[in-house]
């Protein structure tokens, strides 16, 4: 025992002088006197949720890793309130950790919600693939120039519409109380439909269903199932319209204050982008295969309705991107080259 405590002290001094900068000095108020890391982390996660499971094994690993120098505060279950109000958290320095929407960022980063522009992925492997091998430099500029750091993605899957009532085509949607989130490609999306746009915080929605406010929306099937939307608004369309963004970020003022060896254990300690993206798809399969179960009646278009849906909002991209302005244009000739890159891929062998 006594040869596991000395053993554990030393790994405890020798992090310890990492953690100092190797003789640079750091602002009082991100370490203390022993050398520990002062870290929160925001978001707005729902409990037994693949996203709660991620956030708690970057807890578990960041202490694990460092000997508890670095033990997050997590405010993971929308303590801090709304997407919105966690952004303005992570500016003001509140919190140094997060996981925000892409279309939450929009307000702060406007070309972040052309990700939500609907139809402008056709499958998860391709979007994938264009976020990988395309987008991350861009976006990892546009978030540094407004002091955020992109640590990686973090995908919920494509987007669907739910309901009181069936809507099987846009037609059905025209004069409902659609719920839209933060960001412009989301009230273009119902705007398109004709319906009656209600800008609502996430948070907010359950209540909304249950008094009328709003009668339909869009999420992804995981948060759709998991957050009490489902037993209010039990109608669900598999419309794949939107591919669900979100990111992981982080102050960047603080991140670029830390020690490369604070940084690692960070960057390590939540799951790679596969892993993640694995763990969310299994996820939302599962919520599918469980619909009767979770009081989901599930709608799969046929190919005349989603023409449809294609018809009604698949234009909205350059819509979007002449709005939205700033770096849009060259963010959609990027993604066009990452596309046709996507498509000129040898094929993968089978097993």
């Amino acid at each position: 025992m006594q040869m596991f405590s000395s053993d554990r002290a030393f790994r405890m001094f020798f992090f310890a002088i990492l953690l100092s900068g190797c003789g640079q000095s750091g602002p009082a108020e991100q370490s203390d006197a022993a050398g520990s890391v002062e870290l929160t982390v925001g978001g707005t996660t729902f409990p037994e949720t693949e996203g709660e499971r991620h956030w708690l094994q970057f807890a578990e690993q960041s202490e694990l890793k460092t000997d508890g120098a670095i033990a997050p505060k997590m405010l993971i279950y929308g303590q801090l309130g709304s997407e919105e109000q966690i952004i303005s958290a992570l500016r003001r320095g509140r919190i140094q950790f997060a996981n925000v929407s892409a279309m939450a960022i929009s307000t702060l980063v406007p070309e972040s919600a052309l990700l939500y522009a609907p139809f402008l992925f056709e499958s998860e492997a391709e979007a994938d693939f264009i976020l990988d091998e395309y987008l991350t430099p861009v976006y990892r500029e546009l978030l540094a120039e407004q002091g955020l750091h992109l640590i990686t993605w973090y995908e919920i899957g494509f987007l669907q519409v739910y309901g009181k009532e069936p809507l099987l085509v846009p037609a059905d949607a025209k004069g409902r109380r659609f719920r839209v989130g933060a960001g412009l490609a989301a009230r273009m999306f119902a705007e398109s439909l004709n319906t009656d746009v209600i800008p609502l915080g996430f948070t907010d929605v359950v209540a909304g269903l249950q008094t009328g406010l709003i009668e339909a929306g869009e999420n992804a099937v995981s948060l759709y199932a998991r957050s009490g939307i489902a037993p209010e608004a039990p109608q669900l369309m598999l419309t794949n319209h939107s591919y669900g963004v979100s990111m992981i970020v982080v102050q960047k003022e603080w991140w670029d204050k830390q020690t490369p060896e604070v940084q690692q254990v960070l960057n390590t300690s939540f799951p790679g982008i596969r892993e993640s993206r694995l763990d969310v798809r299994a996820e939302s399969v599962r919520d599918l295969e469980n619909a009767k179960e979770l009081g989901i009646t599930i709608h799969v278009l046929d190919d005349s309705q989603r023409a449809a849906w294609v018809s009604a909002a698949g234009g909205i991209r350059d819509e979007l991107a002449d709005a939205i302005g700033g770096r849009s244009a060259e963010i959609l000739a990027v993604i066009s080259r990452g596309r046709l890159a996507y498509q000129e891929q040898e094929p993968v062998a089978g097993p």
